[in-house]
């Protein structure tokens, strides 16, 4: 009998609709965000290692020893083409995970980037290859390769579950959580929102204003909010 997940990699996953995964990558986190209902948003702390990395992509997930990358290796062979990776770990940690080489080995197999609750290094020439990693720190430590974790199972990053083949969209806002099966729904919802947003951007460019947009003077006035000359 197991007691826990660990040593488990699942090589077959399902992705979401290429149509709408596509459709959905058009979109920003915040868009993508509200649409959703204002979830799905993982904790502000993980940022781009440099400031115009953004990445969409399907989730093959990791679940990481503190120290200890051997899984990242693993995680390698499960990418395919358009897939992001997103790694979890055991226990909160900063060491340096992953790297050039590791970014060079999944970028070969079509990965688009990664999302890491831990540490990264050589930032400098992931920002020259174009590789997008969004993570908790930027730190030299090293790790070994000793302890099992996991690969392609339901992880939490950042106090956000991703299970694997969940959409994930990266900028510089932070990154959100599709969960597959809506994301069809959510990439309608999204543009639905983008053209509404239009059609509102179109009257504050002729100088109307929230306050009557909105109707929110009534509001404003019940709660006692007055104006003096």
């Amino acid at each position: 009998m197991r007691l826990n997940n660990l040593g488990i990699v699942h090589t077959k996953i399902q992705r979401p609709d290429p149509e709408a995964a596509e459709r959905l990558a058009q979109h920003s986190v915040a868009t993508i965000h509200e649409a959703m209902g204002r979830v799905g948003l993982m904790r502000p702390y993980l940022r781009p290692i440099y400031e115009d990395a953004h990445m969409a992509g399907a989730a093959v997930t990791v679940l990481l020893q503190p120290g200890d990358n051997w899984m990242m290796h693993v995680a390698a062979e499960q990418v395919q083409e358009g897939d992001v990776v997103v790694a979890g770990c055991t226990t909160e940690t900063e060491d340096g995970f992953f790297g050039e080489l590791l970014a060079t080995s999944m970028r070969a197999h079509g990965c688009r980037g990664l999302v890491i609750d831990g540490g990264v290094r050589d930032v400098a020439d992931l920002k020259k290859m174009g590789f997008p990693v969004f993570s908790r720190a930027i730190h030299a430590k090293g790790t070994v390769k000793a302890t099992l974790g996991s690969v392609n199972i339901p992880v939490v990053v950042a106090n956000a579950l991703v299970n694997p083949g969940d959409f994930i969209v990266a900028d510089i806002d932070g990154v959100v959580v599709v969960p597959r099966e809506l994301v069809g729904a959510v990439a309608d919802a999204a543009d639905n929102r983008v053209a509404n947003e239009e059609a509102k951007r179109t009257r504050f460019r002729a100088g109307e204003l929230g306050l009557d947009m909105y109707k929110m003077r009534d509001p404003l006035a019940a709660k006692g909010l007055v104006y003096e000359d």
